[in-house]
């Protein structure tokens, strides 16, 4: 039975929150492979919303299990906040939600430090959540990090919790000139965490492979985009894990041989939250509409996402790094308005054009747009039930950023809720 991974492709806030929703309908399990609580997947189920952080949309299932893999880096105040949510909200998360033992946790001087690191850059500051993911990954990498299996051997726990503390207020102290953690208080917050997030702790590596063994349907899925991928995105305007679909390999330990299809989620326009170079930009009423009627607001933090034209040069990009073989393609109804619509075809950069994607930060800054412009549709296409439905136009623009990218679209949304998705092509 296939196992399916489902990536943004542009800078996250593409909308996956909802197509993996869509997608849980057929599968069996939804496991999150990276990323942490910064993450965020707004779900609407008739007149309610759902916003998810650390939990797999799929939790809004009946009988699905959820897995958040090794990958991810865990804040359990946050986790088990979740939990609360949606058990208020009657979603049931006893025996169907795991969490990897070997996920890293996140701790109170890793959200210290990214705070105050972040303060110090001034014009360079990345536009970090503030939540400690950077700082904890660095710890990951640097083998210093404390794992959710750490919880549960005291004497390790607070061996580890000791030196890092230690370690940590040095930086704190001197080089941020802010008051020192103190580790008997962390000690005894994370050991009152310990209890309540036993139940949920499993081997995952080991589920998520069974369940591949067993036949069953594995939906794969990643926060942020592609281009927020450390190694392939905007770098250093990045997120501090593997967002591509190589991630989810190694974030919770299988084999790539075992996934069937890459699944590409793209925004019939382009945004992207924090710094860094966005070439399509809209600083303009254009952009401000886009922003408004697409409510561009961070689900995890509120904040204001940078709106510009679809960039096709982006979305080739993140296919070939991720081998798409088909897109989900969202809020093709926030163009509903435009009069006429552009598509970034090429970059313009000294005197040439680009029809790759530059690594070169440099480069990138310097590059403006090529478009090629056409004519908006100027209705409604909100809940449109076919393909035919839709306005001639708006088929036209579907078709030619299916020209542009080399991607079919298998699912179109055309509005925020569950019914308004037009599956083209069971991705299962």
């Amino acid at each position: 039975m296939p196992c399916i991974v489902v990536v943004g492709a542009q800078w996250g806030d593409e909308g996956k929150g909802k197509i993996i929703d869509i997608l849980t309908a057929e599968a069996d399990v939804v496991a999150r492979y990276q990323g942490g609580h910064n993450a965020g997947h707004t779900v609407i189920i008739g007149d309610e919303k759902f916003v998810l952080h650390l939990i797999p949309s799929g939790i809004l299932h009946g009988g699905k299990t959820c897995i958040i893999g090794n990958g991810v880096v865990v804040d359990p105040a946050a986790f088990l906040d979740e939990v609360e949510e949606l058990r208020q909200k009657g979603i049931s998360v006893a025996g169907n939600l795991f969490v990897s033992k070997s996920a890293h946790l996140i701790m109170p001087y890793h959200r210290a430090l990214d705070k105050e690191s972040e303060k110090t850059k001034g014009t360079k500051k990345i536009g970090t959540t503030g939540r400690g993911i950077g700082p904890t990954y660095s710890d990951k990498m640097a083998r210093v990090g404390i794992r959710i299996s750490d919880l549960f051997d005291t004497q390790v726990f607070r061996e580890k919790l000791e030196k890092n503390v230690e370690d940590m207020n040095f930086f704190l102290e001197n080089l941020y000139k802010t008051e020192p953690l103190k580790a008997d208080t962390i000690y005894a917050e994370y050991q009152g965490y310990a209890e309540k997030i036993a139940p949920f702790v499993a081997d995952t590596t080991a589920m998520v492979n069974k369940h591949i063994a067993d036949g069953k349907k594995v939906l794969l899925e990643g926060a942020q985009g592609t281009m927020l991928d450390v190694d392939h995105g905007t770098y250093p305007f990045v997120t501090s894990s593997s967002a591509a679909a190589g991630g989810a390999c190694t974030g919770l330990g299988i084999s790539p041989v075992k996934i069937d299809k890459v699944l590409g989620v793209v925004k019939a326009y382009t945004t992207r939250v924090g710094e860094g170079p966005l070439v399509t930009e809209l600083n303009d009423e254009v952009g401000k509409g886009l922003q408004d009627r697409g409510k561009e607001f961070g689900a995890t933090t509120g904040r204001a996402r940078r709106c510009g034209w679809f960039d096709a040069v982006v979305v080739k990009h993140a296919s070939m790094i991720n081998g798409f073989s088909g897109m989900a393609l969202t809020k093709l109804d926030v163009l509903d308005e435009c009069s006429e619509i552009k598509v970034c075809t090429a970059y313009k950069y000294k005197g040439g054009e680009l029809s790759e994607f530059p690594s070169e930060l440099h480069v990138l800054e310097q590059c403006e747009p090529v478009y090629k412009t056409v004519k908006g549709w100027r209705k409604n296409t909100v809940g449109a039930m076919s393909m035919a439905g839709l306005p001639q136009e708006a088929k036209d623009y579907v078709s030619l950023l299916t020209d542009l990218t080399g991607l079919p679209v298998d699912i179109l949304s055309t509005g925020p809720r569950r019914e308004e998705t037009l599956v083209l092509k069971t991705s299962f």
